[in-house]
């Protein structure tokens, strides 16, 4: 049925959208600046598996394990040799959005330098006929985004909610300067934020490439679908995330149903304004 498979394929893209989104959201609270070259680390977590995997030869699972590693080493450094020393000097929420933009631009260019414009993939195995339910059809990577997707969300707002960690990044998120008087480093925190959001982004960007495979373009507009899915659900709410992706996901893939694919990110921004006007904190606020 055509209803089912539309329901199928929002959260198919809402799981990946809330992953972009939960770390985007989680490095803008507590840094304060819009981190675009959060769309390069989403693409960095493809090409690592690809360089992993087919390249120097390793399996897909420890390929895996080492691209998320390798994102969260890009986000630290990101953060450490960056942003930190940009925030040490007193440098403004547009100096850093700056800076992350020229960053994301350098690297996304070094990324088509090496590996080279084309789509590369990281799939070996055939193209299948989908798993069928109730008529509509999904593919056992798009269940492991699924699946993956709501473990990784669990375990962040478990670990916001229960650990040390995730109590001093929620101090900072809420008030960087009390957080600071009761002897929370806000900078050490800063960068814990970088590289768990880094990781959540290449995660996703290495179910997108197991699905649809990979260019070195690919990561602004899966950026901006994770930031209109906080905008919608409010950027203090991983549910809100998890529920605005879902939101943003339905809309798409109803209206490519009704219209045509072409109008796809014209609904994700129509979307977006729609909120910006009428509710800019999102469902849950923030």
């Amino acid at each position: 049925m055509a209803i089912v498979q539309i329901l199928l394929n929002a959260v198919i893209a809402a799981s990946l959208y809330a992953l972009v989104g939960a770390g985007f959201a989680l490095i803008f609270r507590t840094s304060k600046f819009f981190h675009f070259a959060h769309a390069a680390t989403f693409t960095a977590g493809a090409y690592l598996t690809y360089t992993f995997k087919q390249i120097v030869g390793l399996s897909l699972p420890i390929s895996v394990v080492f691209s998320l590693i390798g994102c969260g080493i890009v986000g630290l450094l990101m953060s450490r040799l960056l942003f930190l020393p940009l925030r040490r000097r007193g440098a403004s929420s547009l100096v850093l959005l700056l800076s992350s933009l020229g960053l994301y631009v350098i690297l996304q260019n070094s990324i088509s330098l090496i590996y080279g414009d084309h789509i590369k993939s990281i799939r070996d195995a055939k193209v299948v006929e989908g798993i069928p339910i109730f008529g509509a059809r999904i593919t056992e990577i798009q269940i492991a985004a699924i699946l993956g997707a709501a473990v990784l969300i669990f375990l962040l707002h478990t670990g916001l909610r229960y650990t040390g960690a995730g109590k001093a990044l929620r101090a900072v998120a809420s008030n960087p300067t009390l957080a600071k008087l009761v002897g929370v480093d806000s900078n050490l925190v800063v960068q814990l934020a970088f590289v768990a959001g880094s990781v959540l982004a290449g995660a996703a960007g290495i179910l997108v490439a197991l699905d649809i495979d990979m260019t070195p373009s690919m990561g602004m507009l899966m950026l901006m679908m994770g930031v209109v899915a906080v905008i919608i659900g409010g950027v203090r709410s991983l549910v809100g995330i998890a529920f605005g992706a879902l939101l943003l996901g339905a809309a798409q893939n109803l209206g490519t149903w009704l219209v045509s694919s072409q109008w796809q990110d014209a609904i994700a921004f129509a979307i977006l304004v729609v909120f910006l006007l009428v509710r800019p904190r999102g469902f849950v606020g923030g």
